[in-house]
C-alpha cells in the first residue's frame, strides 16, 4: 500500500464523534432526570474518577487507546486542558521523535495494538499543532495491514496467534482507524474498499438473521473448539462483541466519502445490526443482558460495557441521520439505565462505573485456567469488576451523544 503525508497541507480535519451544535439550536431539558446531572456532566464525572484512578505507567493498549480518545471528543465538548494533558501522558509519551511505538510488537499482528493509533492520529490533527511524530507513528501501525494475515477470503485475522479468525472487536480496533488514514493514501479508496470489505465479511460471516445479532467470532477453517463445525460461528451472542461491531459502524461512517458506494451498504448493516440491539434490551431497566438473548437465565447479568457501548453507537446514529428518531426513546431508557443501576458513588466527588465483564475471548490460553469454549457459562463465569476502560470510555462518548439528541431546533 501506497501512503503519503501531505506536510505542506495539514488540515484540522473533522474529529472522532463529534456533533458541533448548529446555529439555530439550544440544549433543551432531556426527557428523563439523570439522577439531577447532564450527560456532558456524568461524562465529566467519569472521567475525573478515572483519571484520579489511573496511577500506573503508561502501556501501549487497546484499552487505554479507547478511553483516551473518549476524553479528547469531551475535549472538545468541554473544554479542560487535564483531558488533553492525560491522554498524551499515556499515549502521547510512549511515541518516539521518530514516530516508534513503544509496547508495540508488528509482528504479533494484533488488530487490537492498532486502536490506540486512534489517539495519537486525534492528537496530530487537533490537538499538537500537527507534531509529526504522531503521524510518523500511525503510519507504522496502519502499514500493519498490508501483510496482516487473512482468511481464504480476505478477513483480517484478530492475531497472528488466532490462525483464521474473525471477530467482532477487530472490526472496531482496526477499521475505524484504517479509514481515518484513508486520507493520508495516494490511493485513499484502496483504504475505503478494504474497510468495507472487511465490514461486509463480518457481517456475511457472523450475521444470524433469527435475531438480528452477530456472533462473537468466525473460524473460517471450522475447527476451533469453540467453533460450529458447518457455520465456523461461536456459538452465543456477547453482548460486548456486537458493542465493538456497533461502535466501528458509526464510527467507520466519520471518514466514508458521502459519494463512495460502499457507505449506503454500511448503514444498512448498521441499520439491521441496530434492530437486533433494540430488540433485546432488558424492558424493566433499559440495559442489556452479558448474553444478549438469554435474558435472565440462571448467571446472566445486566452488563454496563455493552450497554454503554449500545447506547453511544445508536445515539450517535440518530445524531448523523443513519437512524430514525424513532429510536430516542430506548436510547434515553438506556443511557437512564445505566446511571441509575450501574454508576456508584464512591465519596470525595468520586463515581464508579459497576457490572464490566473483565474479559472475554475464545481459544488461547487464559491465565485463569478457563476454557474460553464461547458457551453461556464461560461468557458469565469471567469476572465482573468495576471501572473497566472498556465502559468507562464509551459510557464518556455516549454521554457526548445523548447530549446532542436533547437539542431542539427553535427556530
Amino acid at each position: 500500500m501506497e501512503r503519503i503525508f501531505h506536510r505542506k497541507s495539514y488540515l484540522l480535519l473533522i474529529a472522532f464523534f463529534s456533533l458541533p451544535l448548529a446555529a439555530g439550536l439550544t440544549l433543551a431539558a432531556p426527557s428523563q432526570n439523570f439522577s439531577g446531572a447532564t450527560p456532558l456532566e456524568w461524562s465529566q464525572r467519569l472521567a475525573d474518577s478515572e483519571m484520579a484512578r489511573q496511577t500506573n505507567a503508561p502501556k501501549w493498549d487497546y484499552t487505554m487507546g479507547l478511553f483516551t480518545l473518549s476524553l479528547l471528543k469531551l475535549n472538545q465538548e468541554m473544554p479542560d486542558a487535564r483531558l488533553v494533558k492525560f491522554s498524551d501522558e499515556k499515549v502521547g509519551s510512549l511515541i518516539s521523535s521518530n514516530g516508534f511505538v513503544q509496547g508495540y510488537k508488528r509482528s504479533e499482528y494484533q488488530l487490537d495494538a492498532l486502536n490506540p493509533g486512534k489517539t495519537a492520529l486525534a492528537l496530530f490533527e487537533a490537538v499538537t499543532n500537527h507534531d509529526a511524530r504522531y503521524l510518523h507513528a500511525c503510519d507504522e501501525l496502519v502499514s500493519q495491514l498490508d501483510d496482516q494475515p487473512r482468511t481464504f477470503d480476505g478477513g483480517f485475522w484478530h492475531k497472528q496467534r488466532y490462525t483464521n479468525q474473525m471477530w467482532l472487536d477487530g472490526i472496531y480496533m482496526a477499521a475505524p482507524f484504517y479509514a481515518a488514514m484513508g486520507r493520508y493514501f495516494i490511493r485513499p479508496n484502496k483504504a475505503y474498499e478494504e474497510v468495507a470489505k472487511q465490514i461486509r465479511l463480518a457481517d456475511e460471516h457472523t450475521y444470524d438473521a433469527k435475531t438480528g445479532l452477530n456472533y462473537h467470532g468466525w473460524d473460517a477453517a471450522k475447527i476451533q473448539p469453540w467453533a460450529n463445525p458447518v457455520t465456523g460461528c461461536s456459538s452465543n451472542f456477547w453482548a460486548r462483541a456486537d458493542g465493538w461491531y456497533a461502535m466501528a459502524l458509526v464510527d467507520v461512517l466519520d471518514f466514508f466519502p458521502t459519494n463512495h458506494p460502499a457507505r449506503v451498504q454500511i448503514i444498512l448493516t448498521l441499520q439491521k445490526l441496530s434492530q437486533g440491539i433494540l430488540k433485546f434490551q432488558d424492558a424493566k431497566t433499559g440495559l442489556w443482558w452479558q448474553i444478549m438473548d438469554q435474558d435472565d437465565r440462571k448467571g446472566n447479568y445486566l452488563e454496563a460495557t455493552a450497554s454503554a457501548m449500545f447506547v453511544y453507537a445508536l445515539a450517535k446514529g440518530v445524531n448523523h441521520g443513519y437512524l430514525g428518531r424513532d429510536y430516542v426513546p430506548a436510547i434515553v431508557k438506556g443511557y437512564d439505565g445505566i446511571v441509575r443501576n450501574l454508576i456508584q458513588a464512591d465519596g470525595d466527588g468520586k463515581w464508579s462505573l459497576t457490572q464490566c465483564c473483565q474479559v472475554a475471548g475464545l481459544g488461547g490460553s487464559p491465565s485463569n485456567g478457563k476454557m474460553r469454549d464461547g458457551s453461556f457459562d464461560y461468557y458469565v463465569g469471567e469476572p465482573v469488576v468495576k471501572n473497566d476502560l472498556k465502559g468507562i470510555g464509551p459510557f464518556i462518548l455516549a454521554g457526548i451523544e445523548v447530549q446532542a439528541l436533547t437539542r431542539t431546533n427553535i427556530r
